[in-house]
């Protein structure tokens, strides 16, 4: 199907729209727009993170989801207790495969789910006692651990249970950091409200741990690489580049990261985002407080890892210039062998997207890389920031689409009629069942590493599998369906 124009996708939006009720409609309407590449400011044309609209199913998860499924869980040698029911916590470990080294439950505890378990007594009585009784037990049962964060779910916000003084006190037991989070589901109208109010506990319970500390050596190519959580390998395969090149990367935050490195983190020389939604926050905190400059990066696909490391390398000498440069050399044999394989099997096949964080906008150009088109792109939890970006990525009179509801996204789905849809695992199964291929990309669908260049050979094979699958000639898509041709013809006549 050829793209659609901006007549055509203006009309799109407003058929879509006519299913609401008059007010529902004001407000989603301001979610859903037509890309415009001659926009410099995203909020000319959409706007985000506002509260979902009542009685519409979206994707969203909550702030408690924010910090620890995504900021502090990946921190392998602390224990994070989810403090309340059982059920967050237990829905909020080891989904994102953030993939690290150590032993489970020696030194490492990523994928262990501890938990207060809250009932009713709880609630009427308040759980600090309980609190300190749980980290006694973890100091005994798990002594290697190297801190603690207090997770807090939605009825600790609402008793009003004081975890900052039940922190200060643990830590000068137990003399590890012990840090409160009071990420209360119910706060904000999205996980992002959790990612920053993770950074603020980083920032004024864990940074200054170190302040005045010279022990540790540092040299003029010091980084740290900031909100990358190391989904399937990630963090690994974009280390791999930025130590090839010359650097020297002090600290991973928080996929396979310590909370030593996270302390050391004040002392390099510049840090790397790549996640810019979940941890901008503490990047623009130390560049005011340790004056350490920041810079986005996108480690997908050939094209934007050799821009991101001539950008970064830029900030550095004539060493780590040349040496971005060997790095571009070293891997183009096997990223053009890459495309050379994949390219004509995908060239063309256009692609919807709907995901959180950065990869409605950085994945673009690794799709790119082979040949296929992305025709529609959302973010989750977004912000007019992530859109600002996102704008000069996409074609004019594509789809842009913000905390898209679940009737919104399968209704432009059927009219755009994309070869491949990415997004999460909650649309997974709805569109497989239509007949249209998807892959998972939160969590790379049990795959990865997709950043890197080796990251970008699994990529394409992996987007290759899935679109070439001989099981989609068994499910048909609703607009290859031969009554959908018959409504088509119909509607022609």
């Amino acid at each position: 199907m050829a793209a659609l124009t901006k007549e055509e996708t203006e009309a799109l939006i407003q058929e879509v729209l006519e299913v609401y009720p008059e007010q529902a409609r004001k407000d989603r309407a301001k979610h859903l727009a037509i890309n415009d590449q001659s926009l410099e400011k995203s909020n000319k044309c959409i706007t985000s993170n506002r509260k979902s609209q009542p009685g519409v199913m979206t994707i969203r998860g909550c702030a408690y989801a924010g910090s620890k499924g995504v900021v502090w869980g990946p921190i392998k040698d602390m224990i994070h207790i989810s403090h309340g029911p059982v059920g967050c916590g237990q829905y909020s470990r080891a989904g994102r495969r953030n993939y690290y080294v150590g032993t489970t439950g020696v030194n490492t505890f990523g994928t262990m789910n501890f938990t207060s378990d809250f009932t009713e007594k709880d609630i009427v009585f308040g759980g600090d006692k309980k609190l300190a009784k749980i980290m006694n037990e973890i100091e005994e049962l798990f002594p290697l651990n190297k801190g603690i964060s207090i997770q807090s779910e939605c009825p600790i916000g609402l008793i009003g249970d004081d975890i900052e003084a039940v922190a200060k006190k643990a830590n000068k037991e137990i003399g590890k950091p012990v840090v409160p989070v009071r990420c209360e589901g119910f706060r904000g109208v999205s996980q992002s409200l959790g990612h920053h109010i993770a950074n603020d506990a980083i920032r004024d319970w864990v940074l200054e741990n170190r302040d005045g500390d010279e022990s540790f050596p540092t040299t003029p190519y010091d980084v740290a690489v900031i909100g990358d959580y190391n989904i399937g390998g990630d963090a690994w395969a974009s280390r791999t580049l930025l130590e090839e090149m010359g650097l020297r990367v002090v600290a991973q935050w928080s996929g396979d990261g310590t909370i030593a490195e996270i302390e050391k983190t004040p002392k390099v020389k510049l840090n790397l985002i790549h996640c810019y939604r979940s941890m901008n926050y503490i990047a623009r905190h130390m560049e005011e407080k340790y004056k350490i400059p920041w810079i986005e990066y996108n480690f997908f696909g050939p094209t934007k890892i050799a821009e991101s490391l001539r950008k970064i390398a830029a900030l550095f000498d004539e060493t780590i210039q040349a040496g971005a440069e060997k790095v571009i050399a070293k891997y183009q044999a096997e990223y053009d062998a890459v495309i050379a394989k994949y390219k004509p099997r995908l060239q063309g096949k256009r692609v919807m997207l709907y995901i959180g964080g950065l990869r409605p906008r950085h994945v673009i150009g690794a799709y790119e890389d082979l040949g296929m088109e992305v025709v529609g792109t959302g973010y989750e939890f977004g912000h007019n920031d992530d859109y600002d970006r996102t704008i000069k990525e996409m074609g004019n009179a594509t789809l842009i689409y913000d905390d898209v509801t679940g009737y919104e996204f399968e209704e432009f789905v059927k009219r755009v009629q994309p070869d491949l849809i990415g997004s999460g695992i909650k649309e997974k199964y709805i569109f497989q069942k239509m007949g249209i291929p998807f892959r998972q990309m939160h969590s790379w669908d049990y795959s990865g590493p997709y950043h890197g260049y080796d990251g970008f050979a699994i990529f394409a094979r992996d987007m290759d599998m899935t679109l070439n699958n001989p099981c989609w000639k068994q499910v048909k898509a609703p607009w290859k369906t031969e009554e959908s041709s018959k409504v088509t013809v119909a509607a022609g006549a």
